[in-house]
């Protein structure tokens, strides 16, 4: 059988989107946990798009060389958000809580699809969401750094 998903074929470029509608949403649930050892499986797309209402989980990882199809060893849960209007996370954009600069978005996780996706973000801090001071209620946004 013949591989159709174009991620995983090699036939889309790293980086595709040139513009990307910021995508905003909020805290719904902080989480306080770190994993020196989840092991995710990176799925091998480069992006995710989530519908009006769509709540994800977000987890960070200071893996070097963390990218779409890799594995990652460290994880550490940041929390849940909900995206009330919905629209794209690409890998490449920047993911900031409030006023921190989380890092940057290296790829997705589908263990718990359909319920929700992990949306993991390279940062320089391996640090859960209490430890981060993350609160429900928090602004969070994943922006396209450098769009034209």
């Amino acid at each position: 059988m013949v591989e159709r998903e174009p991620y995983a074929r090699g036939i889309v470029p790293e980086r595709p989107f040139v513009a990307v509608r910021p995508l905003h949403g909020e805290v719904v649930a902080v989480l306080g946990v770190s994993f020196p050892d989840r092991n995710l499986e990176l799925e091998a797309f480069g992006s995710r798009a989530f519908p009006d209402g769509a709540i994800a989980e977000v987890c960070v990882t200071d893996e070097e060389g963390a990218a779409p199809g890799k594995p990652v060893a460290r994880a550490a849960y940041l929390g849940f958000v909900r995206f009330a209007q919905g629209g794209i996370v690409a890998v490449g954009m920047t993911c900031r809580i409030g006023e921190e600069i989380v890092g940057e978005v290296v790829g997705f996780d589908g263990v718990h699809a359909p319920n929700h996706w992990n949306i993991v973000v390279r940062s320089d801090r391996f640090a859960n969401g209490a430890e981060r001071g993350v609160r429900v209620g928090d602004a969070i946004e994943f922006v396209l750094v450098g769009e034209p």
